[in-house]
C-alpha cells in the first residue's frame, strides 16, 4: 500500500482528516479509528496513518503511553558515566520524564565512527521506537543518517552544526562567561582555563572564557589554557603540577571545564602546600554532588543535567506526535554556586603575585 502525496492545492497546515485518509488510501472512518486508538485497524496501517498525520501537522492525541525510545550514547558518554557522573544525572532525568509518560527507555551504546553503525541502523529501522535521543554525540555521519531516516530525534549535550536535528544542551558559553565575570569581580586578572580539547561544547566554554576576559580588557594568552589528556582528576593534577614545578603557571585563579578537573587542580595545590583559595582560587563547572564535599568546598557553575534529560524527552514527544516544523536548538541556563574555593585576589606583593617564580617561593 503506497502513501499518496497530499494535494498540492491545500497547505499542509490546513490538512483535514480527509487529507490524511486520501494520503494513506483509506476511508475517513479508518483514519479516525486509527488516530483515536480504536480497534479494527491493522498495525501497519495505523502506523502509516500516524506518520501521515505527523507530516501534515495534524493534532494528535496522546499516543505515547507504552511507547519506547532509544537513547544512543557515545563511548565518551559512557566513559563520563563512570567518572564524573554527569551522564548518570542526565539519564536519571530522562528516565524520570519517560516514566511519567509510561515510556520505556532502551540504552544503545554507539560504536566509534570507524566501527560499524549497526546499532544505530537497527534503532532507526525499529518501528516500535517512538524516536531516538543522542547523548554526547558529535559524529557528522550519525547526524546525517538520523536526518535521512526521518525518525524523530533530539541531541542531548551537543548540537548539529547544520541544524538538521533539534537539540537540548546547557548554555556552555554563557556559563564560563558568568564564571569569569565572578572571578574578575573578585579582582583576578590572570585566569587560567583547564580543559580537555575536542568537543564543540567544550570549545564554547573556552569561547566564554575569552569573551569575559576580552570584555574586561584582560589578557587571555594561550599559555593560560591548560590542556589535559582526559577528564580524570589525575590528568588535571599532573598537568597543573608540571606547570607549578616549572614555575610557568602565571595565574591567580583556575577555571576548570569540569568539576573532576577542579578536583585534580586542588590535589596539585595541596601536594605543594599552596593554599586554595588564598593563593590560587579554583572554580569548576558541573556542580556534581562531590563538589560540596571537597576541602575547600568547590565554587562551581551548576549545569542542569537532570533537566537536560527531562527537556529532551518532552521535545522528542512533541516531535513524534506533532512533527518537526522548525529545527530548534534549546539551551538551558546555568547558575553560579559560590562556596569556599574562591577568594579575592591578593594585592601585588604577596606570594600569589610571585607565582611565576615557582611554588617553593615563600612570602
Amino acid at each position: 500500500m503506497s502513501q499518496k502525496p497530499f494535494p498540492s492545492s491545500k497547505p499542509v497546515a490546513r490538512s483535514r482528516l480527509r487529507d490524511i485518509a486520501m494520503a494513506c488510501d483509506v476511508s475517513i472512518s479508518t483514519a479516525s479509528r486509527a488516530l483515536t486508538g480504536q480497534k479494527g485497524v491493522r498495525e501497519d496501517v495505523r502506523r502509516k496513518i500516524f506518520q501521515a498525520a505527523r507530516n501534515a501537522g495534524y493534532p494528535l492525541p496522546n499516543t505515547v503511553q507504552g511507547a519506547r525510545i532509544a537513547v544512543l550514547a557515545s563511548k565518551a558518554a559512557m566513559t563520563d558515566y563512570s567518572r564524573t557522573q554527569f551522564t548518570w544525572h542526565v539519564l536519571e532525568g530522562l528516565k524520570s520524564a519517560a516514566a511519567l509518560r509510561e515510556i520505556d527507555v532502551s540504552l544503545v551504546p554507539l560504536p566509534d565512527p570507524e566501527e560499524s553503525h549497526a546499532p544505530l541502523i537497527d534503532a532507526l529501522d525499529r518501528e516500535d521506537f517512538l524516536g531516538v535521543l543522542l547523548l554526547t554525540i558529535d559524529d557528522a555521519q550519525v547526524m546525517q543518517r538520523i536526518h535521512e531516516s526521518g525518525k524523530a530525534a533530539v541531541l542531548i549535550n551537543g548540537d548539529d552544526p547544520l541544524m538538521r536535528i533539534s537539540s537540548v544542551s546547557p548554555c556552555n558559553r554563557s556559563a564560563t562567561r558568568m564564571a569569569c565575570d565572578y572571578l574578575i569581580g573578585l579582582g583576578h586578572k590572570n585566569i587560567g582555563f583547564v580543559m580537555r580539547p575536542g568537543r564543540p561544547t567544550i570549545r564554547r566554554r573556552l569561547e566564554g572564557w575569552r569573551d569575559a576576559l576580552s570584555e574586561h580588557g584582560l589578557p587571555y594568552p594561550d599559555e593560560n589554557v591548560i590542556s589535559v589528556e582526559d577528564w580524570t582528576p589525575e590528568c588535571a593534577e599532573r598537568a597543573i603540577g608540571e606547570r607549578l614545578d616549572k614555575g610557568t603557571l602565571h595565574v591567580t585563579a583556575l577555571l576548570c571545564a569540569a568539576d573532576s578537573l577542579a578536583l585534580g587542580a586542588l590535589s596539585a595545590l595541596t601536594a605543594r602546600q599552596i593554599d586554595c583559595p588564598n593563593e590560587i582560587s579554583i572554580m569548576g563547572i558541573d556542580n556534581l554532588p562531590i563538589s560540596d564535599l571537597l576541602t575547600p568546598r568547590l565554587t562551581t557553575m551548576h549545569i542542569p543535567a537532570r533537566e537536560l534529560g527531562e527537556a529532551a524527552v518532552e521535545t522528542l514527544i512533541e516531535l513524534s506526535t506533532q512533527g518537526q516544523r522548525v529545527v530548534r536548538r534549546t539551551e538551558l541556563a546555568c547558575r553560579l554556586i559560590e562556596r569556599d574555593s574562591t577568594a579575592p585576589a591578593r594585592k601585588r606583593g604577596g606570594r600569589q603575585a610571585d607565582r611565576r617564580l615557582g611554588p617553593t617561593l615563600k612570602s
